[in-house]
């Protein structure tokens, strides 16, 4: 009879146990999303183009300062990054070097709104070789063996260089001399590592409080190659940012971001 209560009791005890556990997970995971959503709510994370890497910096860290909204950029070029927000990649913002990429993004049904040009980017000639001259009537010299450019079929800035050799009948004699960075990123690596003598960047990079004093740029004639138009858009997500990644959009088109926009280069419509 005791042997029995004794199984009775210690099933009622394991039953109430598995209850508590219940609660408890219950509760942790209560808690855990609380916490989560308190990130969320306070952090965006912006896809930009590598050459708003610099110039996001200081028009994140103005935005912070507003509103309290931390940022976290993820670098890289239009095209990888678009492909990855095809994906599910969780990002909030699209700051695109280019209307191309955001615009197939909005019809796809990937954006919240239409994209907007919140800049138009310039491209320039950049080395660190002393003595080099920096023309593109330059580049068939005997003394350069390595002209770098972001992949055309990836990056804007990529494209704008391809345009700039057609124009002056040079791609083809030029050919084995390219080599393709897989963003402007990459491509300023191999400028500044003197891996290629000369290269096609954006000029926000060399205007760069970082960059200053590195080598040597002039800017390519905006006439060579077509406007860079750049767009930004809002993601469409179900993580409740939607909220604080309208007032990230709204600044970068606010009279603040515009005057760090143009100490980095780049025109804006006023």
């Amino acid at each position: 009879m005791i042997a029995n209560d004794m199984i009775v009791f210690q099933d009622k005890l394991q039953k109430k146990n598995r209850g508590l556990s219940c609660i408890s997970l219950l509760l942790l995971a209560l808690l855990f999303s609380c916490n989560n959503a308190t990130k969320e709510s306070s952090e965006l994370t912006i896809a930009a183009a590598a050459n708003m890497q610099y110039a996001l910096g200081p028009i994140t860290e103005k935005f912070t300062e507003k509103t309290g909204i931390t940022c976290q950029l993820i670098i890289g070029s239009s095209g990888k990054h678009t492909a990855q927000i095809l994906q599910g990649a969780p990002f909030d913002i699209f700051v695109s070097a280019d209307m191309k990429y955001p615009s197939d993004l909005y019809n796809k049904g990937f954006t919240t709104a239409p994209p907007e040009i919140y800049a138009y980017g310039k491209l320039v000639l950049w080395t660190m070789i002393n003595g080099l001259a920096l023309s593109t009537g330059n580049l068939n010299d005997s003394s350069i063996n390595h002209i770098a450019l972001a992949n055309p079929k990836t990056a804007p800035y990529g494209q704008a260089a391809i345009e700039v050799l057609e124009k002056y009948g040079l791609l083809d004699s030029l050919k084995n001399k390219l080599v393709f960075g897989e963003s402007i990123g990459q491509t300023n690596q191999f400028v500044y590592s003197k891996s290629a003598e000369i290269g096609f960047t954006a000029q926000s990079v060399v205007l760069a409080p970082e960059m200053k004093g590195k080598g040597k740029w002039v800017l390519v004639n905006d006439s060579d190659y077509k406007p860079i138009s750049q767009g930004a858009v809002v993601i469409k997500q179900s993580d409740g940012n939607s909220q604080q990644a309208n007032k990230f959009y709204n600044f970068l088109f606010s009279n603040e971001a515009k005057i760090i926009l143009k100490d980095f280069g780049y025109s804006v419509d006023e």
